[in-house]
């Protein structure tokens, strides 16, 4: 399951709309590894007004590596994370998540790109 859903916010959803602080704490909650590598990630590019933080830490076990994967692999909650922190989110191989100005369109665009992906390949990454 990607998200511990607590029993208010599964009757937002069955009666309407969910509203977006309460989806944001069930995120934060139920995926507290990856929150932190974006929020991290994402509070540097913000303080410092680069176009783009990359994080490159190795997830240390199965539990980060799958909160990570299901963060970024979703996209309405990637979108909900993208507009709490006002930036861009991507995601290369397991773990190298890129954190983008809104502005840094050049810089996204080369980080998304086939030749970036395929210059990433690592072999001790094969498998993770």
């Amino acid at each position: 399951m990607s998200l511990t859903v607590p029993a208010e916010l599964l009757k937002q959803a069955q009666e309407g709309d969910v509203r977006e602080d309460d989806f944001l704490r069930c995120i934060q909650e139920s995926l507290p590894y990856a929150w932190s590598v974006v929020a991290g990630t994402a509070e540097k590019v913000n303080a410092n007004g680069a176009a783009v933080e990359i994080n490159e830490d190795v997830p240390r076990n199965d539990t980060e590596w799958g909160q990570l994967f299901r963060l970024m692999a979703s996209d309405s909650m990637r979108a909900a994370v993208e507009k709490k922190f006002g930036v861009r989110l991507a995601f290369q191989n397991c773990c190298k998540v890129g954190v983008f100005a809104p502005t840094a369109t050049a810089e996204y665009n080369e980080f998304t790109s086939a030749r970036a992906q395929v210059l990433n390949q690592k072999p001790e990454l094969l498998n993770c």
